[in-house]
């Protein structure tokens, strides 16, 4: 298995294997050294170069490498920490069948190392045999020793490589469930969209048969009546078809009964958040400019999410700032509330809304960015008028449509 790593990291894994055969590819090294000796610290290099990119070829690297140590009677020593790590990476990056190899490679290296040193009269740091013993009993004593030394030399590396597994795999664990709560939260904004979708387009088809029921019934006593009747059916109209194209496609159709909110809640809302105890200075600055149903509706939710989370999470001891600001083709809604110590990590979890505040001002074209500055958490949004929404604005010779109502000061 050849598994792909960041750049930096095939950087760090090279210049390892480097200064790991220069460090033991010293001319004071060399000198005394066997014919086997360069041979095996490049093997060795080469298993610590490639001990992340392919952990189960680098522990075939290092088991031909511990096969040749023995034959060329070479004695465990620093270098053979280049086993140690390849261990460690078959635990932490390796497959099922890579890692338990590794397993299956501490038991066998182990037992294999204890039979060697004790042949070899060395294990313990023994000369001979261990503590002069000579007999059956005792060479087994000391090959058990043995076996458990190198055992725990062995394992305690493939161990801790296992542990570092666990961590890696919690980690993207944990990221696969946030993505999968920022879909849940995302799909719940979505439905509760589309009911209050429901709404507007109902109460805009209701509009609609009700005036052209009405025209028909006075087009012969009231000829007038029949132009103001089919200017009606066309702004409605035209609002509503503006409201299907912006979400018809991206939502799941739900029913729903409640009542769809606009800019005049504003003010009933804004008295319920005071009378559960939030301090809250609102203002309005510019003239009002046209809004659709469902980009006053975005304001609305935006602004009751901003603010209950302000309720929520903020320092009530500071007062609320809501300002509602109009310019030419888009109306700027901010919020900002003095933060507590937690509430930025608090505010930044999916939980609180963010990304269904997000959506809103995204499905009606516009943006919206929230986030902690100067120790006040601000949650600003613009969404822009739409050409429908101006188109169904009255003329002069119209009668005077509904005019926006004020935020309250």
């Amino acid at each position: 298995m050849i598994r792909a790593l960041k750049p930096y990291q095939y950087v760090v894994d090279g210049v390892l294997a480097l200064l790991f055969a220069l460090l033991f590819w010293q001319p004071s090294v060399m000198q005394d050294a066997t014919p086997v000796w360069p041979v095996l610290i490049v093997l060795y290099a080469i298993a610590v170069g490639l001990r992340r990119v392919s952990p189960g070829l680098a522990l075939g690297i290092a088991w031909i490498g511990a096969i040749l140590q023995m034959v060329g009677d070479i004695l465990p020593n620093l270098h053979n920490g280049a086993i140690l790590l390849v261990l460690f990476t078959t635990a932490a990056y390796g497959t099922r069948l890579v890692r338990w190899l590794g397993l299956a490679s501490v038991g066998v290296g182990a037992a294999t190392a204890a039979l060697y040193l004790v042949l070899k009269g060395m294990a313990l740091g023994g000369s001979g045999t261990l503590l002069g013993w000579t007999g059956l009993p005792e060479l087994l004593l000391q090959f058990g020793l043995t076996f458990a030394a190198m055992l725990a030399v062995l394992g305690l590396p493939w161990l801790a490589g296992l542990l570092l597994m666990a961590v890696l795999r919690n980690r993207e664990a944990s990221r696969a469930r946030r993505a999968a709560e920022e879909t849940v939260v995302v799909e719940q904004e979505r439905n509760r969209i589309a009911r209050d979708m429901h709404d507007v387009v109902a109460h805009s088809l209701a509009v609609v048969i009700a005036q052209a029921d009405g025209a028909r019934y006075v087009r012969q006593t009231d000829p007038d009546a029949v132009d103001t009747a089919l200017t009606a059916i066309s702004s409605t109209a035209r609002e509503a078809l503006a409201d299907v194209r912006v979400l018809l496609g991206q939502l799941r159709h739900s029913q729903g009964d409640a009542p769809q909110p606009g800019l005049g809640d504003l003010d009933r809302l804004v008295d319920q958040l005071r009378a559960a105890g939030l301090t809250i200075d609102a203002a309005e600055h510019g003239d009002p400019g046209p809004l659709s149903t469902a980009h006053q509706l975005a304001v609305y939710r935006i602004t009751q999410e901003a603010l209950t989370n302000a309720l929520r999470h903020g320092d009530l001891a500071e007062p609320v700032r809501l300002t509602l600001t109009w310019h030419v083709d888009s109306v700027e809604l901010e919020v900002q509330n003095a933060c507590q110590g937690t509430q930025h990590a608090a505010e930044t979890r999916l939980g609180h809304g963010l990304a269904g505040m997000r959506e809103r001002a995204t499905l009606v074209g516009g943006r919206l960015t929230a986030g902690a500055i100067d120790g006040r958490f601000r949650v600003n949004a613009e969404i822009p008028f739409t050409q429908t929404a101006q188109m169904a604005l009255p003329t002069p010779a119209q009668p005077p449509g509904p005019t926006q109502p004020a935020v309250p000061a």
